[in-house]
């Protein structure tokens, strides 16, 4: 389950956010993960439940917010989604793209946190 080594990335990078603007406790990760990405969002949700215990984000909610798989078909000038399992193939001329626009996205987006005490 490599969920759980993004889950850890995640929680390490989210507590380097709020580090740095000098807040304490992150109570909310949002972060967009592509259709393609290759990451089952239940999994990264049961996975950040594990990686963040004993972190500054033991209590912090994670948001997945899915991106869907889009290509570019140059010959009609459109976008289209490339479902799952993923078809290149433009369902308006019937000619393959290699132009990917969307769906391996994985990264954060948000993070809040808690002011720290003063």
């Amino acid at each position: 389950m490599h969920e759980l080594s993004i889950a850890t990335a995640i929680v390490e990078q989210a507590g380097e956010i709020a580090r740095a603007d000098g807040a304490g406790d992150v109570s909310l990760v949002t972060v967009r993960v592509g259709e393609l990405a290759g990451v089952v969002p239940d999994a990264l949700h049961f996975a950040f439940e594990v990686a963040r215990d004993g972190t500054p984000l033991a209590a912090a909610e994670l948001v997945v917010e899915q991106v869907t798989a889009r290509a570019w078909c140059g010959a009609c000038a459109r976008e289209f989604a490339v479902g799952m399992p993923p078809f290149f193939w433009c369902p308006d001329c019937d000619r393959p793209s290699r132009d990917l626009r969307s769906g391996r996205e994985l990264e954060i987006t948000g993070v809040e946190a808690v002011p720290a005490p003063r």
